[in-house]
């Protein structure tokens, strides 16, 4: 018997879906809330901290590698001095209260309770037992935290498997190609589908002078032109950058098989499009200004 084989965007399209809707907590006011409950106020340390968590009370360093387009002064500022205010495990919990009441609000309690929800965390979760640990710190680290019993946690749970898995790949090939954090960010807002840069300088710590430099590093090498626009070299270099990040990613959706990355994707389309339109994300959010 001959099994149909994996076509090749098919991870990349499921992986979309499952991101989407995993990144809603990080814009949504309920994060803030929940931390805040326990000790930690500021909106970058509640960043660092909620995605860092699972690596324990890590330092500065630790976060800045993982994270990988963060300037490392900001990062310093809240780490590891954030754990002073709050634990890994109370953050962890914080961000798991944060969630549900997030998926609650965007979804509503009728899709959270769905056969839907539960079928897509049942799929999602078969896919990450393909996942590999090796070179991938911030996977590893979330694998070895508990799958949530309730269905639409266990299924943000494998999303954040899943995005992380891929994530760690796609920083060794950002790496590869010879692209430090922020000019992995500026080439990628030049494809259109990328951070606005005003979301780059308050979320990421660079400032105007910090673009403007790395936007003339990549016109010397031939990748952009004029304001910020793609040269041929560049979109060459960008389309193959997500091609192999497909090749290190691809384990967790043959695993799954055709049949079921495909009814994950429509699943997962479903729900990420109930969160966007209550509102789940800013309008300005994606851009090139």
């Amino acid at each position: 018997m001959t099994t149909a084989a994996l076509e090749p965007l098919a991870g990349r399209r499921c992986h979309n879906v499952l991101n989407s809707l995993h990144a809603t907590h990080y814009f949504s006011p309920d994060l803030g809330r929940e931390l805040g409950a326990v000790g930690v106020t500021h909106p970058h340390a509640v960043n660092f901290a909620v995605r860092s968590a699972a690596l324990g009370a890590v330092g500065a360093g630790a976060v800045a590698a993982a994270f990988y387009n963060y300037k490392y002064e900001l990062v310093a500022r809240h780490v590891p001095a954030v754990w002073e205010s709050a634990t890994p495990g109370q953050v962890l919990a914080a961000r798991a209260r944060a969630v549900d009441a997030t998926l609650r609000r965007l979804l509503g309690d009728e899709a959270v309770a769905s056969a839907e929800m539960a079928e897509a965390a049942r799929l999602a979760l078969r896919a990450t037992e393909a996942c590999s640990r090796g070179a991938r710190p911030l996977y590893a680290a979330h694998a070895d935290l508990p799958v949530p019993e309730e269905p639409h946690l266990a299924y943000w749970h494998a999303a954040t498997l899943l995005r992380e898995h891929r994530g760690d790949g796609h920083l060794a090939v950002l790496m590869s190609a010879g692209l430090d954090g922020l000019e992995a960010m500026v080439t990628h807002t030049a494809t259109g589908k990328g951070m606005a840069p005003k979301w780059v300088f308050s979320t990421r710590g660079w400032r105007q002078e910090d673009w403007d430099a790395a936007t003339d590093r990549l016109r010397e090498r031939g990748l952009l032109e004029g304001p910020g626009e793609l040269t041929e070299r560049g979109v060459a270099l960008r389309e193959e950058i997500e091609r192999e990040t497909d090749r290190l990613d691809r384990a967790p959706y043959e695993h799954l098989g055709p049949d079921g990355v495909a009814r994950l994707t429509e699943l997962g389309g479903a729900f990420v499009h109930a969160a966007l339109t209550a509102g789940a994300y800013p309008a300005d959010l994606l851009g090139k200004a």
